[in-house]
């Protein structure tokens, strides 16, 4: 299994409007395409202004395939010219990770 950890960096004031444009315009396309994610979170503490998301491929040639079917998709596409036209991410960190055998991700 592959992971895929993202960070997010969001505008301060602005987690929330970014959250509604993705949860309007870019949920449903982005499930089609790979699934529910393993989780999708926002800080409460700490490094405040954070959203973090996990998603699980099978392996990385399955992560190519459904990343570059999402890629493709118009509504997908318009949700990526809406999310840039606000202008909220500042900065976004993108780890692909493999579980430990001892901690596999359940799904």
């Amino acid at each position: 299994m592959l992971i895929d950890h993202r960070t997010y960096r969001i505008r301060p004031g602005c987690v929330q409007p970014h959250l509604d444009i993705y949860e309007q315009h870019g949920y449903a396309a982005q499930t089609r395409h790979l699934g529910k994610p393993v989780a999708y979170m926002f800080a409460e503490s700490g490094d405040l202004n954070t959203i973090v998301h996990i998603w699980a491929y099978e392996n990385a040639t399955d992560r190519e395939k459904k990343r570059a079917a999402m890629a493709a998709d118009p509504e997908w596409r318009n949700y990526l010219k809406l999310n840039s036209e606000a202008g909220y991410l500042e900065n976004q960190v993108t780890k692909l990770m493999i579980p430990a055998k001892f901690a596999p991700i359940i799904r």
